[in-house]
């Protein structure tokens, strides 16, 4: 698979741009708050680099990247739902790519989780920040006789999953009622984890609704020790504040799951795309180090043997965590 096929170069290119104004308009910087370590919270940190206005650090202890100072919930909470970038994302990056993620990330996801979790086929799954439901269509197909509800706040992806005939919790995850804990055998995010302003609390509502003795929690986001991210580091388009805050990696995410009470299941890997993404980076004119720049002329099947050693090693960015409630 290369970045092509699930997102334009180009979009991604405008909409970093746009993400960059918007932080001039919404945010004020007087108000950002310093916060310790989201894995292991310690203060013990290292000051890495400065983009758009926002200091990087890396955690001593655990090796977790993450934005500090970083916004107030209510600062994200306008950025998300005022945004002009939020908007130009839904509609130019995430929309004309939809069938095309369906296929190469969606249809697998919901296979692999077939796969895996036979006896789950007709529980009550949750997949939080559902977006266009894709996901949960996919699963459809496979668990006709599961309760498959997405939760999503925003009003332009409820109205999507109700015309797909989903069942819908319409509001932020973390207003979730008490009276709705200890409701789901299955929860699901993907790529929400870096955009979290409290990663632990994200846990923890997520660790008091799902049932105990057996909820499980799926869900996917950034390795900040990943392959491509260490090489481009600061350019990296995916190190784009204030949209990902936090780049745990496979020690630090086992860490704060653990500490919410959480048995860690499985850690791994998966990505598919770090090469591309690095080469990529050389032909926009970032420089990758005399190394990399050497396979960049190297055939495809060397660069696919890399890929595939990078994903087995646990070294890419994308990173996928199962983890079940004690």
């Amino acid at each position: 698979m290369k970045e092509s096929d699930i997102r334009d170069q180009k979009v991604f290119e405008e909409y970093i741009k746009l993400v960059k104004k918007d932080v001039e308009s919404i945010f004020d910087s007087k108000q950002y708050e310093f916060v310790s370590c989201p894995a292991c919270m310690s203060e013990d940190t290292h000051n890495e680099f400065r983009k758009n206005g926002f200091q990087y650090v890396t955690c001593r202890n655990c090796g977790t990247l993450y934005c500090n100072p970083r916004p107030t919930v209510e600062q994200l909470n306008d950025f998300y739902s005022k945004s002009v970038s939020g908007s130009f994302f839904t509609e130019h990056f995430f929309k004309p790519f939809a069938e095309a993620r369906r296929e190469k990330i969606f249809r697998p996801r919901a296979e692999e989780v077939f796969m895996k979790f036979p006896e789950y086929n007709k529980k009550k799954i949750g997949d939080i920040g559902a977006g266009y439901g894709i996901f949960l269509e996919e699963l459809k197909k496979k668990w006709n006789k599961a309760e498959l509800v997405a939760i999503e706040s925003s009003e332009d992806m409820i109205k999507i999953c109700k015309e797909k005939n989903l069942s819908v919790i319409p509001k932020m995850f973390e207003d979730i009622e008490v009276c709705e804990q200890e409701q789901f055998d299955m929860l699901f995010s993907f790529e929400l984890f870096e955009h979290l302003s409290n990663p632990k609390a994200f846990l923890d509502k997520c660790y008091s609704i799902l049932r105990t003795g057996g909820g499980y929690l799926v869900m996917t986001t950034l390795n900040g020790q990943g392959f491509d991210i260490q090489i481009l580091w600061e350019n990296h388009k995916n190190v784009n504040p204030p949209v990902h805050l936090n780049f745990f990696n496979i020690y630090s995410i086992k860490l704060l799951l653990e500490k919410c009470g959480f048995e860690v299941v499985e850690v791994k890997t998966p990505g598919r795309i770090d090469w591309d993404i690095v080469e990529q980076a050389k032909k926009d004119g970032i420089s990758i180090g005399r190394l990399w720049e050497q396979v960049v002329n190297l055939d495809n099947k060397v660069k696919s043997e890399l890929q595939k050693w990078i994903s087995e090693s646990k070294l890419s960015s994308h990173m996928q965590v199962i983890a079940r409630k004690r």
